[in-house]
């Protein structure tokens, strides 16, 4: 039973990869129809909105227990049982703080993202240059948190670099700076990964996702109004929404790569190990690269093979390097 629970929680983080993986050709048709600030605003608005829905539906299936209560018990109006406005209000204050920081961040990643995919960088090349967060992330354990870190991960940082000098750099030694966003990108989400690991313990899950969501659409509806509809105005900009090519890309982006995306990586991760769990994670960029390749016809060159191999190594490195205590 055990092993039949680990192939499938194995087989769902798979397909969570891959939906992950498509979502960089979404995002590289999304740019076509509308700006970055839009597609990230919509994007992440819709995806809260899903997010709240399942939020209702579990939590009216949800038995409620009054403080004080013993569960099970059906209580009446003669218990006098009030609940206490004190924890509650005070757990809700922080799920809102906490969900805000990590949409900040989250927010940022995503706007860098997609100006890099928006500006010429390809998707498959875009998803191995963002999969370089797996190898940030316990580098800034290690500067931030002073967490150690063994020989492994270094290597793997060091092979990793080779990997985005080819991956990134030409002949000429120019880097695009499409190329360059991206990779701050991959730097905004190792921050905002360290933000839900800090949090995730404390709070619900997806009720922290939906909030992360919500700040992360509302900021970057803020800076679509200054960008991308200041600039051509309001009956221009909405006449984007009016063909279905851009409608299609923005929901599979929305609800199958961050509402449904996210919730199959919860229930996927439950009991099995995180190294194989990031490992599978981690293979979005191969389907990044499989769906360019499918969709739009994209292909690396030899060069940005060999650091797209590079990189899958040092991904690779970085999740089989021991962890050792903090220091």
């Amino acid at each position: 039973m055990a092993e039949n629970r680990q192939l499938r929680n194995s087989l769902l983080l798979a397909l969570t990869a891959a939906i992950w993986g498509v979502a960089f050709v979404a995002q590289s048709e999304g740019s076509q129809y509308m700006g970055s600030c839009t597609f990230t605003g919509l994007r992440f608005l819709i995806a809260a909105a899903a997010l709240w829905i399942v939020i209702r539906i579990t939590d009216r299936r949800r038995p409620r227990v009054k403080p004080g209560v013993t569960e099970g018990v059906k209580p009446g109006v003669a218990d006098g049982v009030k609940p206490g406005p004190g924890p509650s209000l005070r757990a809700s204050r922080g799920l809102w703080q906490a969900g805000i920081i990590c949409g900040v961040l989250l927010c940022i990643a995503s706007l860098v993202q997609q100006e890099g995919i928006a500006q010429g960088t390809g998707a498959g090349k875009a998803g191995f240059i963002t999969a370089t967060y797996i190898v940030l992330v316990p580098i800034l354990n290690w500067v931030v948190f002073r967490r150690r870190t063994g020989w492994v991960l270094w290597l793997g940082v060091a092979v990793g670099l080779v990997g985005l000098w080819f991956l990134c750099i030409d002949a000429a030694f120019t880097i695009q700076r499409s190329d360059l966003l991206v990779l701050l990108c991959a730097v905004a989400f190792s921050f905002q990964i360290l933000a839900v690991d800090r949090f995730s313990p404390r709070y619900d899950a997806v009720k922290l996702s939906a909030i992360q969501f919500l700040s992360c659409g509302a900021l970057a509806s803020v800076l679509m109004v200054f960008r991308d509809i200041a600039p051509v105005g309001l009956k221009a900009w909405s006449a984007t929404f009016a063909s279905w090519d851009a409608w299609i890309p923005l929901l599979y982006a929305a609800i199958l790569s961050s509402a449904v995306g996210y919730t199959l990586q919860i229930v996927g991760q439950k009991g099995l190990n995180p190294t194989l769990a990031s490992l599978i994670m981690s293979t979005e960029s191969l389907f990044a690269v499989l769906a360019g390749w499918l969709i739009l016809h994209q292909r690396l060159t030899p060069r940005e093979l060999l650091g797209a191999a590079l990189i899958a190594v040092a991904v690779v490195l970085a999740q089989l390097a021991p962890s050792s205590p903090e220091a």
